[in-house]
């Protein structure tokens, strides 16, 4: 079965690594199921170019650690030792990059929350042990008083807003010292900040978890489920594999309470989209290591479509925009409406216009950055 149309060799190899099973405790039983599957592939990266390739490919899909592990062992195995060598070194980097924005991270939580700015780490802590690009937080508290605290406690300065950012009431701040950015989400969820069904039980829902050394507030299995969702079927229109690792094992480990996130999806106008998302998720894990995640029937029902209408581009998973995001977007937007939350109902209405104006500005400057 292949999950998804016009994929590579290199991100058959991540999903291999990632994906074959994940739900093993022992990493050599992962190592041996996949030699069994793809070993005789996986040991022909012995040039630097192959691994440097493989590298950026697994850096940009935030899975580097979980898939240089198994990489490792296996190259040391195969008495690779010069490759086995370069991607312990890799993986050192990556840990220290880590380590370093994680004290940082808990840095900025304390003291937003001494400020009066109580947080929750939405998004970033979801890869872990990998970490993404930037700290995501979402807080319930006045832009005003977030501003505030990141200015004087770390000299932060936010960075340029797009007109999405407007929108959705989010600030990028660049921290002295941190190579990260932090983005803090200040009442609103969604690329045009629809989202309010969803906040207003966000953060009576969170839990403390612990992260290496460090203690962090994260949203409830149901809320992390939605956010992913919202991010890549609502905004981004792609799909990393972190995403897809991440939410399997989450689903795998039975904590999901799937009525409440149906119910909580139905009232937000993103059941469909996330019942989609679930399914294209497990359809993926299905492919690699043959069986997909424990979904209950009325979540594969209420998919629109599958993994076979995504497609592996410019190094990640693609949902098409026409036509199933935008009926996606179209139901969205139906329900907010039939709802009588015509203020958020503005906001979303908002989107093609935007999306219109970000595809113009990407082909006259080559970067959207100013409008999404």
């Amino acid at each position: 079965m292949e999950p998804v149309r016009d994929s590579t060799r290199d991100v058959r190899l991540l999903s291999e690594l990632a994906l074959a099973c994940p739900s093993f405790p022992d990493i050599t039983m992962q190592v041996r199921a996949i030699s069994k599957a793809e070993g005789d592939e996986l040991l022909s990266l012995l040039r630097e170019q192959d691994l440097d390739d493989l590298e950026a490919l697994a850096i940009s899909n935030h899975v580097i650690l979980r898939a240089f592990e198994p990489l490792q062992l296996m190259l040391e195995a195969a008495g690779n030792r010069r490759g086995a060598e370069w991607v312990a070194n890799s993986r050192r980097l990556e840990r220290a990059r880590i380590n370093h924005a994680l004290g940082f991270l808990e840095e900025i939580c304390a003291a937003l929350e001494k400020g009066g700015c109580p947080v929750t780490v939405i998004k970033s802590l979801d890869h872990w042990p990998d970490l993404g690009n930037d700290l995501d937080l979402y807080t319930d508290a006045p832009s005003a008083d977030v501003i505030e605290v990141m200015r004087s406690r770390f000299k932060a300065k936010p960075d340029a807003r797009s007109w999405g950012d407007r929108l959705a009431n989010k600030w990028n701040f660049i921290v002295p010292g941190l190579p990260e950015l932090v983005e803090i989400h200040a009442g609103r969820l969604g690329q045009t900040g629809e989202q309010t069904a969803v906040t207003r039980s966000l953060a009576a829902r969170t839990r403390l978890v612990e992260v290496g050394a460090h203690e962090f507030r994260v949203p409830a299995p149901e809320d992390r489920i939605i956010i992913s969702t919202l991010q890549r079927m609502y905004r981004h229109f792609y799909i990393r594999l972190c995403d897809i690792v991440d939410n399997a094992q989450l689903v795998d480990s039975y904590s999901v309470d799937f009525a409440y996130l149906r119910s909580l999806g139905t009232t937000a106008g993103l059941w469909e989209g996330i019942a989609t998302y679930l399914t294209i998720i497990s359809q993926y894990v299905e492919a690699y290591r043959g069986d997909g995640v424990p979904l209950p029937l009325f979540a594969t029902r209420g998919a629109k479509f599958g993994a076979d209408q995504v497609r592996f581009r410019r190094n990640f998973l693609r949902v098409q925009i026409l036509p199933h995001s935008l009926n996606l977007y179209a139901s969205e937007l139906k329900s907010l409406v039939l709802r009588g939350d015509l203020r958020n109902s503005l906001r979303l209405s908002l989107l093609p216009g935007l999306a219109t104006a970000a595809a113009l500005e990407q082909k006259l400057t080559g970067s959207d950055k100013g409008i999404w």
